[in-house]
């Protein structure tokens, strides 16, 4: 006798709440995935953001300050090279009578003083603008124009001889009242002998 093994049939209304549980749970589970919190961060990226959010960001003041700074900077350098020029190859030959006639070497020591006169104007000149970076070193600067431009025509006398002692005079005046204005501003000028190379350079 034949015998039928094959499950019985669910019935209808079973199989409704069936489906109706399973469309439910499908529900819940894409609603949690869509709506749920933001992928956790790593990390490092938790430390980067506490890091840039600790980090203080650059004010206008620090601004400023640091341009001060690098103005003085500058300054120093600039006014330090001219000094070193104009002391070495000009005011200290002046005083050991290497600008006479009949000393020994005169030729070529009024040559180096024409190259060091032209140097140091140039180096006072690019002080003076740099200068303009600090209100208190540009205060104390801005007298010492006039004096600084009575500079421009002397290496051409220094390297004819003529009138070089008061060339060095009026150089070694000059270069005194401008690392004084430093000083007082809180930028102290150091001479600093440049090389006969960059006295060619200017």
């Amino acid at each position: 006798m034949f015998r039928n093994d094959s499950p019985a049939p669910i019935p209808r209304q079973k199989l409704r709440q069936l489906l109706l549980a399973l469309t439910l749970c499908c529900a819940l589970v894409a609603g949690g995935t869509a709506c749920g919190a933001a992928p956790a961060k790593s990390g490092e990226d938790v430390k980067a953001a506490a890091v840039a959010e600790q980090t203080p960001k650059p004010t206008s003041s620090a601004k400023q300050q640091e341009k001060q700074k690098f103005a003085k900077t500058r300054f120093v350098a600039n006014a330090g090279l001219a000094a070193g020029a104009a002391y070495q190859w000009i005011v200290k030959p002046a005083r050991d009578g290497k600008f006479k006639k009949g000393a020994k070497g005169r030729k070529f020591t009024l040559i180096k003083a024409g190259l060091a006169g032209a140097f140091a104007y140039n180096r006072l000149k690019a002080a003076v603008k740099n200068a303009q970076g600090d209100p208190l070193l540009a205060k104390a600067v801005a007298p010492l124009a006039a004096g600084i431009e009575s500079l421009k025509d002397l290496p051409s006398k220094l390297r004819k001889g003529n009138g070089a002692e008061d060339a060095s005079g009026v150089f070694d005046s000059v270069i005194n009242s401008v690392k004084d204005a430093g000083k007082d501003a809180g930028a102290p000028v150091k001479e600093k002998v440049p090389s006969l190379s960059e006295l060619r350079g200017g």
